[in-house]
């Protein structure tokens, strides 16, 4: 990754950022999946937080906070060690945008149409950018000349890039339709899909398109950005790992007709997405080869977490289920009710994780009776 796109790795709740934190929709601006460290062997839950309303944001982590939207127009900042509410802020609509939690702000937007810049130790709102539509997917952000800003998309067919400190656009860029997803960055550049079926591979610096890649079909969720490859699931049932300099497909994978709506956590050497199949598939990075699927009981739209040697996701089926990367074998499995739309954040040992049922869920190492 080129210098003016690394991640900021400052100490304490002014930086707000931490190598073993995840503060972000995915853990990092390439949106690949991957957390620090390795999951306690034997996991149980730690502390629940209820919300007024479903939550289908995912959590971002930073400081020892966790940061995290809800359906009730609220993005709540909790202590990650016991679920303690520190603060509350509301939003005009709701808040599906997973939060980003950096240099001491929380960026999120709203079903308002609105991204929210807060103080990360108060909530206190700092400034409030409008855009024509709803936000529904989570901000990035880059570093360049000096100066953070944050990109995200909306329904308003934009793709917006907004100066982190004063909150004013720096530019943007149109596309056909929706924008669903959170803008994926690496290497100088930006890469997103939505509703008008196109890869789209835009420069950090200005705006200005580089490609524009046929997907075939709508791209519901993000895309998944590493060594010059994109790789996503669109609407028509197949999963995509695109040369980026080629602009051409390097491989593609179909299994049966249901589409992808989860993000890929993409390792050294392997992809793994859930599916509307019900299934956690794990792919060959290099290749496309199918190594193994592991089946729940209901859609899988939440994005899974690549933690050491086990893969953490959540389902419709109202299971939060941790897997073994090597052969995606159950290795824990944890009964919400409720489906699970939100992405699981990882962070500490721990994970984090929302729920239709109106709650925020944390799991750790299990206390010894």
């Amino acid at each position: 990754m080129k210098a003016a796109c690394f991640i900021l790795l400052m100490v304490g709740l002014g930086g707000l950022g931490r190598a073993a934190d995840w503060p972000m929709f995915h853990g990092a601006p390439g949106l690949t999946g991957v957390a620090e460290g390795k999951l306690p062997a034997k996991m149980g839950p730690i502390w629940s937080f209820k919300t007024g309303g479903p939550v289908k944001s995912s959590p971002a982590v930073a400081a020892n906070r966790v940061f995290v939207g809800s359906d009730d127009a609220n993005v709540y900042a909790l202590n990650l060690a016991d679920g303690h509410k520190i603060w509350e802020f509301k939003t005009g609509g709701g808040v599906e945008s997973a939060p980003l939690a950096i240099e001491g702000r929380v960026f999120a937007g709203s079903d308002d149409g609105s991204l929210y810049a807060l103080d990360a130790a108060s909530g206190k709102l700092l400034w409030k950018y409008e855009t024509g539509d709803k936000i529904p997917g989570a901000p990035n952000y880059i570093r360049l000349d000096g100066s953070t800003r944050i990109l995200v998309g909306s329904y308003d067919f934009k793709l917006h890039c907004i100066d982190a400190v004063t909150g004013k656009a720096v530019w943007t860029y149109e596309t056909g339709n929706y924008i669903n997803g959170a803008p994926a960055v690496a290497d100088g550049e930006t890469a997103f899909g939505g509703c008008d079926g196109l890869l789209h591979v835009i420069g950090l610096r200005d705006g200005k398109p580089i490609k524009e890649i046929e997907a075939g079909a709508y791209i519901a969720g993000s895309v998944a950005l590493i060594g010059g490859r994109a790789y996503f699931g669109q609407y028509e049932n197949t999963f995509l790992c695109i040369d980026l300099k080629l602009g051409t497909n390097a491989w593609k994978f179909h299994d049966r007709s249901f589409p992808y709506f989860s993000t890929p956590a993409v390792t050294a050497d392997r992809v793994v997405f859930g599916g509307q199949d019900k299934l956690l598939h794990c792919l060959r990075r290099e290749s496309g080869e199918p190594l193994w699927a592991f089946p729940t009981r209901g859609k899988v739209d939440s994005s899974p977490a690549v933690c050491g040697d086990q893969v953490v996701v959540g389902s419709h089926d109202g299971r939060l289920y941790v897997v073994s990367l090597a052969e995606g074998k159950e290795a824990w499995r944890f009964d919400l009710g409720q489906p699970i739309e939100s992405s699981p954040a990882v962070a500490e040992g721990k994970i984090v994780i929302g729920c239709n049922d109106g709650s925020v869920y944390a799991f750790g190492a299990e206390k010894t009776p």
